[in-house]
């Protein structure tokens, strides 16, 4: 059986590669990137990462965090003699508490063509679901119910475009002479 042409060749070391750059640009590849900010400026390379979340106030393990405790049969209740760990960087919790606390933006948005159609139905029909299924232009045969919960998507979605839609109906157009 023939050998690979590697093994036969003489190993040569390579003096246009800096093998200290080479090592740490394959160590920063091997560590994931930390996408939040706060987090990413006081991580710690030197310590472990259990290590880095204590500081922080975060869990590395929230088994040991939050224990499971087991019932005991007769009443003796026992305390937990754990370390208290000391919580040195408090303001990567005070930020992290922050933005959790605010408020997701609904990005859901419809297509031009469903506000379309759902306005047409509205507009022919007003709350008539039933008809709105008999309709023509209900091309995909949806149901009285499936109307609706699009109408109720519309009102969810667009509030300012539904109320503005709704008053341009109510309101009696004057008359051209």
């Amino acid at each position: 059986m023939p050998k690979a042409k590697q093994s036969k060749r003489r190993k040569k070391f390579d003096y246009n590669t800096d093998r200290k750059k080479l090592k740490k640009k394959f160590i920063k590849k091997a560590n994931p990137r930390i996408e939040h900010a706060q987090i990413r400026n006081a991580w710690d390379d030197n310590k472990s990462t259990a290590r880095n979340l204590q500081e922080m106030g975060l869990s590395f393990d929230p088994n040991q965090t939050l224990p499971i405790k087991k019932q005991m049969l007769l009443g003796g209740d026992k305390e937990d003699r754990r370390p208290v760990h000391v919580i040195t960087k408090p303001y990567i919790l005070d930020k992290l508490q922050e933005e959790a606390s605010l408020q997701e933006k609904d990005s859901k948005t419809l297509s031009s063509d469903l506000i379309e159609y759902i306005q047409h139905m509205i507009r022919e029909y007003k709350d008539n679901y039933k008809a709105m299924a008999r309709d023509e232009k209900n091309y995909y045969q949806d149901t009285p119910k499936q109307i609706k919960r699009k109408i109720n998507e519309y009102k969810r979605c667009h509030p300012q475009h539904y109320e503005a839609f709704i008053s341009s109906l109510t309101a009696p157009e004057a008359m051209v002479q």
